[in-house]
């Protein structure tokens, strides 16, 4: 496609360009960086009114950029598809990344847990700093215009207010998201486009993101009373296991289920577990700091008048959503049995019937295969069609690792954009 739009290929277009980019989220934003940056006249359409808007999104509780963590350790976070993005982390990992942020004048720290953020915590000003550069750079807007897929003769189709619009791009990069956050613009309408040209696709997976329980009688959910009284607590300091992942942090109890950063952290692994058999139960220990023993000997401890909950309370420190959680797992019985009890506290089981829908995802699995690309991320059967960011069949938990690979293959693609169009031009 490198000279169609100069040959007079296209019929009729409304726009003519050397490389369109499609999507205004990080990953796009960094391939028009970078492309711009080599010489071509680079446009940018976004179905939303304005771009980066699921980047915004991320940063409202602080920017979390990147992690600090060691090369090994940090390209393991990608699990299966870490080899397929290493040689894009390797050119901008988390040095680069933060090396970029910096010459935005969004200067970073790396916090205590390792992660690194913009000294303002911010997402907003280095959004805008990143746009007067691209703005400097020439890049051009196209807002509210949503990409239909491709005209008989190649040209691309975006459906505008002003009715449909069709653009001659010399070489395209989509970089349209994944299928999580649908109401920040990615909507995965995409997956059907590109499954209609033959271009390989792992199906869309909820990834980091929470999950529905199982109740003891095969109901899916908590019962009432504990939902109403418990959803929105967090259990804090405890530690989960599942397989071989074993983790301490905390997570939120929701009105059907848990979710939050500790069960994001094992959520793919749980996904899996539930597609392949039906369910997955993990365990919690609800106090890491005590051993079985010392737990077993607290519970047994003579309490006199004392209620359970003020003897667990006064022995254990054992209260609120934790004691809860504790009697709607085991019942009046099991509470009352005190080895079982002391069992529950160190071990208690949880059985998880489904993850939560795409759209509450905080990010998702699966899209465009790697095998269906080059090393430049071109898609084989459409030359000149590079694919970027959380639209490719990777994931990630959170912690940084999500937003550097987005940038990693933005910049990819719009390097091996620009590449492609000057050989085809040489």
């Amino acid at each position: 496609m490198a000279d169609d739009a100069r040959a007079g290929r296209f019929t009729d277009p409304d726009l003519v360009c050397d490389l369109a980019v499609v999507g205004g989220g990080p990953a796009g934003l960094m391939a028009a960086e970078v492309a711009s940056a080599s010489g071509l006249t680079v446009h940018v359409f976004d179905a939303m009114p304005s771009v980066g808007r699921k980047f915004l999104l991320a940063g409202r509780g602080g920017l979390n950029l990147t992690h600090s963590e060691a090369d090994a350790p940090f390209l393991a976070r990608f699990g299966a598809r870490a080899q397929a993005l290493a040689p894009h982390l390797a050119a901008f990992g988390a040095r680069e990344l933060r090396a970029w942020a910096d010459g935005l004048g969004a200067q970073t720290f790396v916090g205590s847990s390792g992660r690194v953020f913009p000294r303002d915590m911010k997402a907003a000003p280095l959004l805008r700093a990143w746009l007067r550069r691209l703005n400097g750079q020439g890049v051009q807007w196209h807002l509210r215009q949503r990409w239909l897929g491709w005209a008989a003769d190649g040209a691309l189709r975006f459906a505008t207010a002003q009715g449909e619009a069709r653009v001659a791009a010399a070489a395209v990069v989509l970089a349209l998201g994944g299928g999580s956050w649908p109401r920040m613009g990615s909507d995965a309408a995409w997956v059907a486009l590109l499954a209609e040209r033959g271009v390989p696709l792992a199906p869309l997976l909820s990834a980091n993101c929470g999950f529905d329980v199982r109740a003891s009688a095969g109901q899916t959910g908590w019962s009432s009373y504990f939902a109403e009284r418990f959803a929105g607590q967090p259990l804090k300091n405890v530690s989960l296991r599942f397989a071989d992942f074993e983790r301490r942090g905390e997570f939120v109890v929701t009105a059907t289920g848990v979710e939050g950063s500790l069960i994001y952290a094992a959520s793919s692994l749980l996904r899996d577990a539930i597609a392949a058999q039906g369910s997955a139960r993990f365990f919690l220990d609800l106090l890491p700091d005590r051993t079985a023993a010392q737990v077993l000997a607290a519970v047994q401890h003579p309490r006199g008048a004392r209620s359970l909950a003020s003897h667990l309370h006064g022995r254990l420190g054992l209260q609120g959503v934790k004691l809860a959680l504790l009697h709607e797992q085991l019942g009046r019985d099991g509470m009352h049995d005190a080895p079982r009890l002391a069992a529950a506290i160190k071990q208690l089981p949880i059985d998880l019937a489904a993850p939560r829908p795409l759209a509450e995802a905080i990010s998702s699995a699966g899209g465009v295969r790697f095998e269906a690309l080059d090393e430049r991320l071109m898609l084989q059967s459409l030359p000149g069609v590079f694919c970027a960011g959380e639209m490719l069949d990777w994931e990630a938990p959170t912690g940084g690792y999500l937003l550097t690979a987005c940038l990693a293959t933005g910049r990819a693609a719009g390097l091996g954009a620009a590449r492609w169009l000057n050989a085809a031009r040489a």
